[in-house]
């Protein structure tokens, strides 16, 4: 269900905690946080083979899906999660799992790390993306917790924060589709950028 905030908002010891006061950090920064991967990926030497084309291929268009199921539930607030958050929504794909968005960013990442065919870096970019979205996280579910207090702890206490697990039952709620789709119009010229990019890239490497 989606459901307004309570107005008390005091900060719980989770907001307040070492990691999510780090991940605040990352959290307000979290747009750059692709540049690493992107630019190994794009400047280490990779022998190109259309197996990693169709891989990569199928790891970003089921990340997009995850995401664009979030977004379609949520709405575009979910973007700019923050104290001034106006629900907590835990139907649709939040029954799944706590973290659509970052769920579908991890296999989008992946995705592209494949295609560029620099494999040795791929382990690299899981522990990266682990460390960097572990703290966000805990940023993001501090401040959850500060708002909607044990409303949110049940709904964290049944839901996995990473990995999909079926839920119970079925509770439907609200999807905007259209506003997905249309939310997501800019991140779809990055990959069709990416694309480009990866294919001039291998094709200048490898004349």
């Amino acid at each position: 269900m989606s459901s307004p905030p309570p107005t008390s908002t005091a900060q719980s010891a989770a907001e307040r905690s070492t990691s999510a006061r780090l991940g605040s950090v990352l959290f307000r920064n979290r747009s750059w946080l692709p540049v690493p991967f992107l630019i190994v990926a794009l400047l280490a030497p990779a022998e190109p083979r259309g197996i990693y084309w169709l891989i990569g291929a199928v790891l970003i268009v089921v990340g997009e899906w995850v995401r664009l199921a979030g977004v379609a539930a949520a709405g575009t607030v979910t973007r700019r999660r923050s104290r001034e958050v106006q629900r907590l929504v835990t139907y649709g794909i939040f029954r799944w799992v706590r973290n659509p968005l970052y769920v579908g960013n991890f296999f989008i990442w992946m995705g592209f790390v494949v295609i560029s065919g620099v494999l040795w870096f791929l382990p690299v970019a899981i522990v990266l993306f682990g460390i960097e979205y572990t703290l966000i996280v805990a940023y993001e579910e501090g401040v959850l917790e500060s708002i909607f207090g044990r409303e949110y702890l049940d709904y964290k206490r049944d839901t996995p924060r990473w990995v999909p697990k079926p839920p119970r039952g079925r509770e439907r709620g609200p999807h905007d589709w259209g506003e997905a789709w249309r939310s997501e119009v800019s991140t779809f010229l990055q990959y069709a950028a990416l694309v480009v990019v990866f294919a001039i890239k291998q094709r200048v490497w490898w004349v």
